[in-house]
């Protein structure tokens, strides 16, 4: 018997009851995986939300069948719902930081769904919250119980919330974009975990926009396009041989490894970091203070892409905010232009924040949820009036792939994709030096990955703007950086130009990671060649005409 069962699913929205999802049919048996793939808006976390009775207030849910292991659920209460929840199906949600609660602890969290599902004496509560969490791969599980969302890194913060998922150890698990964020060798050993829940005989709904992870894991792949199901079949069929020009696209996107833009010969330094140390206190009483920057020294030129690589928790974040002048080091400093920058106060720092933007890992958290998209991009801009800085924001919208139509929207409105968008919409307005791209293309699917990296590398070529590119995907890290750091418990293990690193890695971690990138973008990234890409508008004329 499958675990679910689904034919002719539709969901749809608003007054005129808007379909998003048509005519979606799919099964999942146990110890089967069954991928979702497509971009941002195609429909795919819509109907992981359908099945879980999650679409949201004032959705229209229709569907010929829809059974949950072997039960009809088309006539499921709100009471039903809540006791299949947990126990029958278990959800990784995309947005690790919404999806925790602030006010209570990680450990708090997870015990949540043992208590509630499963009957376990209070003193084996506990144990079983560590023991998930190192299922899930968190390191130092005594300690990270105790603390709070905020003060994880992302890639830790996404490992909890699959720990909390299968606390009442469900037979099915949906897992929406569950390696998002996590560098190589998280993400491997991520996949490890779910690969170990397939082979226990549970069945696993993975959403995802990161092909080289569905051709490790999926056995059968559902391609969404705007809401219908344009293709589907067995992962190695369709992957090697796809039969829709909308899936050859997605494929001709995924990142190749190869340089994209011409080469350019870096201008003069533009920052330097020197010495920097910063140790952050402990959590709770008695612990030992962490630090995460231990005398990392760095230098960017003008025109000059740095990428910066490491695991969870390696210090690239805690960099990132002190290079932007966002927290002070302990000792080192930061200098802009030959300038003192880390040492300014704050006052006298103000007026050159526009020399130095940030494309923000986790824009949903960065965004006040009340503003429009409008109101959001035009902080940025100079105090002109307000047609022209409307007419500046649809400009920049256009660059990053998006209508006007979207200038009128909240966060919340908006996928995780676009939101992603609107944040290097935003990072641009001013016109910055230096850029630091914090996962800037870690939640967007691979055709708009591609088209955020293309005009990264314009905007490089065309004003000369250096950019610090923080990333998990080593693939990504190739196409666009001139130079690379690799980052591990707050230290530079290893640098070097990018070519030269990946090939021949110094460091047994460095080595580490390459052995970990999935088999899909493993063969993607063996040719180093410095041969620029295709831009995506030649990908996809190219992928149409076939």
């Amino acid at each position: 018997m499958n675990l679910l069962d689904v034919e002719n699913l539709s969901v749809s929205f608003g007054r005129g009851h808007r379909p998003v999802v048509r005519g979606v049919s799919l099964s999942v048996a146990p110890g089967e995986c069954v991928a979702l793939v497509g971009e941002s808006g195609s429909g795919k976390s819509v109907t992981a939300r359908a099945l879980l009775g999650l679409a949201g207030r004032g959705a229209r849910v229709g569907a010929d069948r829809l059974e949950i292991d072997g039960v009809d659920a088309t006539g499921f209460s709100e009471r039903r719902w809540r006791s299949v929840r947990g126990r029958r199906i278990g959800m990784v949600l995309q947005d690790a930081m919404v999806s925790l609660d602030p006010l209570r602890t990680i450990g708090a969290e997870i015990a949540e769904g043992v208590t509630l599902h499963r009957d376990h004496a209070p003193r084996d509560v506990r144990r079983r919250v560590v023991e998930l969490l190192v299922e899930a791969g968190v390191p130092e599980p005594e300690t990270r119980r105790t603390e709070y969302p905020h003060q994880l890194s992302g890639g830790l913060r996404q490992r909890a919330l699959i720990a909390s998922a299968l606390a009442a150890d469900p037979r099915l698990l949906i897992a929406d974009e569950p390696t998002t964020a996590l560098d190589a060798v998280v993400q491997a050993q991520i996949l490890r975990l779910l690969e170990r829940v397939k082979n226990e005989g549970r069945g696993l709904l993975l959403i995802s926009h990161d092909l080289a992870v569905v051709a490790q894991l999926a056995d059968r792949v559902l391609v969404l396009n705007d809401g219908d199901v344009v293709e589907s079949g067995p992962t190695a069929q369709l992957l090697e041989a796809p039969a829709h020009p909308y899936t050859r696209t997605l494929l001709d996107s995924v990142p190749t490894g190869r340089r994209r833009g011409g080469a350019r010969v870096p201008g003069d330094t533009l920052l330097t970091a020197e010495r920097l140390v910063k140790t952050y206190g402990p959590s709770r009483r008695g612990a030992t203070p962490r630090r995460a920057l231990d005398d990392v020294s760095l230098t960017l030129r003008a025109g000059e892409s740095l990428g910066v690589v490491g695991e969870s928790g390696s210090g690239k974040s805690t960099l990132a905010r002190v290079l932007l002048g966002l927290a002070a080091p302990d000792s080192g400093q930061v200098r802009l232009g030959g300038e003192p920058w880390t040492t300014l106060d704050e006052r006298a720092r103000r007026p050159l924040r526009h020399r130095v933007q940030l494309i923000h890992q986790d824009p949903y958290a960065a965004f006040d949820p009340r503003f429009t998209v409008a109101r959001i991009i035009g902080e940025a801009l100079p105090r002109t009036t307000r047609r022209q800085r409307t007419e500046r924001a649809a400009r920049l919208l256009e660059q990053v792939g998006l209508g006007a139509d979207h200038l009128r929207r909240r966060p919340h409105e908006l996928s995780g994709g676009q939101r992603q968008r609107v944040a290097v919409a935003r990072a641009l307005a001013p016109r910055p030096q230096v850029l630091v791209c914090d996962e800037p293309v870690s939640a967007l699917d691979v055709t708009v990955q591609a088209q955020v990296l293309d005009l990264l590398v314009r905007l490089r070529e065309d004003t000369g703007v250096a950019l610090v590119f923080i990333t998990h995907d080593l693939a990504v890290v190739q196409e666009i950086s001139d130079r690379v750091l690799v980052m591990r418990d707050g230290t530079i293990v290893d640098e070097g130009p990018t070519r030269e690193v990946f090939r021949s890695p110094r460091h047994e971690y460095t080595r580490s990671l390459v052995d970990a990138i999935p088999a899909l973008a493993r063969a993607s990234t063996r040719d180093l060649s410095q041969a620029p890409v295709p831009s995506r508008d030649t990908r996809q004329r190219r992928s149409v005409h076939d």
